[in-house]
């Protein structure tokens, strides 16, 4: 069994910044990768970070240079930081860990920015 826990979303003003968490535990054997992902209402769930097992970062085009994700390998947890925010941030946001077999979902995070 594996649990993946997203922690530190709320409300921000415009211009904010807000630090996400992801912790997943249970038997894992072996995480490939994890990632954050949001769904706005009545959008698909789209990628905003990712991370691999070498450290190789993705972002999406809409959050270049406001977002910054991270990954604690010993925790097995990932940070994103987002800095700057804007409206259209405002989503439910889900870490998705992947490992070579098996993909887990968070429950996901309301992030909501609004003045």
């Amino acid at each position: 069994q594996v649990q993946v826990v997203e922690s530190g979303g709320g409300l921000v003003q415009p211009g904010g910044s807000l630090s996400l968490s992801c912790a997943a535990s249970g038997s894992i054997f072996s995480i490939n990768a994890m990632g954050w992902y949001r769904q706005a209402p009545g959008k698909q769930r789209e990628l905003v970070a990712g991370i691999d097992s070498g450290d190789i970062v993705r972002y999406a085009d809409s959050v270049k240079g406001r977002f910054t994700i991270s990954r604690q390998y010993a925790e097995n947890t990932a940070l994103l930081q987002m800095n700057s925010l804007k409206p259209e941030d405002t989503a439910v946001y889900y870490c998705k860990v992947e490992t070579f077999s098996q993909t887990y979902w968070g429950q996901g995070t309301q992030v909501t920015v609004s003045s």
